[in-house]
């Protein structure tokens, strides 16, 4: 299961992130994943809980954004949409297609918590 050090990976990511804002922990991470990206929505949900332990993100909620597979075709130049097992253009019927996205994993966002926005137990600013 690749899906737990694709985890492990992000969990660094999101630790170098929230170190640098100086946040207290991490309320959620979002990421974009696209279905030829070769990795399982549903197994990366299981391997997050293994990979957060210990971490400042190990109480974030993980959020994935399935992104669509887009498509561009080589000879009318059409950009499309399709489904991930498909990538023949819809509007000529071309097979000889360049894939734009749809294969990608991206860290889209993260929610930290810090002292500033905690609320009630950050000192007074004047």
């Amino acid at each position: 299961m690749h899906e737990l050090a694709i985890c492990q990976s992000l969990i660094d990511q999101v630790e170098a992130i929230a170190h640098e804002r100086q946040a207290e922990s991490v309320v959620s991470i979002t990421i974009g994943l696209g279905a030829l990206s070769g990795v399982e929505p549903q197994l990366l949900k299981h391997a997050y809980p293994v990979a957060s332990a210990g971490t400042v993100a190990r109480d974030a909620e993980l959020m994935i954004d399935e992104l669509p597979t887009r498509i561009r075709c080589n000879a009318c130049e059409t950009e499309s949409d399709v489904p991930p097992n498909k990538l023949v253009c819809p509007a000529c019927g071309e097979w000889r297609t360049t894939l734009i996205s749809g294969d990608e994993l991206l860290l889209m966002s993260v929610e930290l918590q810090t002292a500033e926005n905690r609320g009630g137990d950050a000192p007074p600013t004047s």
